[in-house]
């Protein structure tokens, strides 16, 4: 799929669904007193609405999800029993800040209800078209105010979202992709995500940090954390992204998976512009590409990611080239090979050869194998249409060396050192990294000549 720019959310074409043409009663308002369906209550036609309704409590979500698949004149009682004022008590638990209870996982007790509950109300509603399954849906849970995208005061200690996330997981397993995209709309409107997601994209990078969080939470809570097939994971991300232009995809991407900080939870704008980072605030990030990058994300060309991850790194500046290095390399090999592939076919040699400076950087510090960033540049030169190409190439790399160590030397000698003296540590590195990435070199050539 190309990358065209849309400003609006996925829409949906007019057509029918798999559900649609399954005629639905209003289930709410049913009064059960034609005798075929009496008779299929079986013994409970004996007893009266309210007794049955008593007994259910003494079953388990996972029991009563079970029963509503008797019959289709139990599931209506089912369903009359979950509108109910007893029945929403016992059902629509609100324990999401209360997470430590004593003899319980923290907060394994709560989603482990709310998946019970999904498979109850998708079982209840089984016959409904899948317009009509999510207003009754949405009807009951509108009365949960953590469910809400800006329903709880306190987001970063809630559970709210988590449960409707894995709430909606259980209610959509099999559903098909028509289907789920009508659930993306349905719930994008109802929180008028779109337009939320236009103000942080247009504004400058955290003038609206609350939002930004809302946002992020909102998105991974309830559309990706919970998946376990990475083709359902890539469906709901690119439902995500792909209404937007390219640099607002970019834009959008690090709001969702970027760093944040480790007190208040905000997104950190500034932490690839002003030094390097670690690869715990890259990781997200890099998850996202390779996920994009999936086969089964039927959406996206390959150009299309790399352009995502060009635009991702001037967001909101340009950012320091090891940072690029880091994210390609967690990125995984072909992502990163056909990152520096793209810049050897559009004529960015210089650009390229600083970058494999900052792979070996990378490599060094992090303890990877040298030969993995020696191995990548061989792989490179194989894509310049000529031996002068390729020749200028490895110059340019030897040039690179040179001008990144002076630069860092320069900084050194200018006296200006912190505490841990970090100019001096990282061109300590880098001479360490040249060292060992001709000394991979030479054994290449070694291996190659004998």
């Amino acid at each position: 799929m190309t990358s065209t720019a849309r400003t609006s959310y996925t829409l949906i074409p007019n057509q029918k669904y798999r559900r649609s043409n399954r005629h639905s009663r209003q289930h709410c308002d049913i009064v059960d007193t034609d005798p075929q369906s009496l008779s299929t209550l079986g013994y409970f036609k004996t007893l009266p609405l309210e007794i049955f309704q008593m007994l259910l409590n003494y079953l388990s979500v996972k029991d009563i999800s079970m029963l509503c698949m008797v019959s289709k004149t139990i599931g209506n009682r089912l369903i009359t029993y979950i509108s109910t004022p007893s029945g929403n008590r016992r059902l629509l638990l609100q324990d999401f800040h209360n997470i430590e209870l004593p003899g319980k996982k923290e907060g394994s007790y709560i989603l482990e209800h709310y998946k019970s509950l999904g498979l109850l109300l998708k079982r209840c509603t089984l016959l409904l078209p899948t317009k009509d399954r999510l207003k009754y849906i949405h009807k009951i849970l509108s009365e949960v105010s953590c469910f809400k995208f800006n329903g709880c005061p306190s987001p970063l200690h809630c559970l709210g979202l988590q449960c409707y996330g894995v709430f909606l997981q259980i209610l959509t397993a099999g559903w098909d992709e028509l289907e789920c995209h009508r659930v993306f709309n349905f719930l994008s409107e109802l929180s008028n995500l779109p337009r939320k997601v236009q103000t942080v994209v247009s504004s400058k990078p955290g003038s609206a940090r609350k939002l930004e969080l809302r946002i992020r939470l909102f998105c991974r809570s309830v559309f990706l954390n919970h998946w376990i097939h990475r083709s359902d994971s890539a469906f709901w991300l690119t439902r995500i992204l792909k209404p937007w232009p390219m640099v607002n995809q970019a834009r959008l991407l690090y709001i969702i998976f970027g760093p944040v900080s480790s007190l208040d939870g905000h997104v950190v704008w500034q932490k690839m512009i002003e030094g390097p980072t670690d690869e715990t605030s890259l990781k997200g990030l890099a998850d996202a590409i390779k996920l994009l990058y999936d086969t089964e994300a039927r959406e996206w060309t390959a150009d299309d990611v790399i352009s995502l991850v060009d635009e991702l790194s001037v967001v909101p500046r340009e950012w320091l080239m090891e940072n690029n290095a880091r994210l390609l390399i967690l990125s995984g090999n072909n992502i990163c090979f056909t990152f520096m592939a793209s810049k050897a076919v559009n004529g960015r040699a210089f650009e390229l050869a600083r970058l494999v400076v900052f792979l070996a950087l990378v490599c060094e510090k992090d303890l990877y194998c040298m030969d993995w960033a020696v191995k990548m540049m061989q792989k490179v030169c194989k894509v310049f249409s000529t031996p002068g190409e390729r020749n200028n190439f490895l110059q340019s790399v030897e040039n690179a060396f040179a001008h990144i160590i002076m630069d860092m030397l320069q900084a050194v000698l200018s006296g200006d050192r912190d505490e841990e003296d970090i100019s001096f540590l990282n061109l300590f590195h880098l001479i360490n990294a040249q060292a060992n990435f001709h000394k991979e070199i030479l054994y290449l050539t070694m291996r190659s000549n004998s």
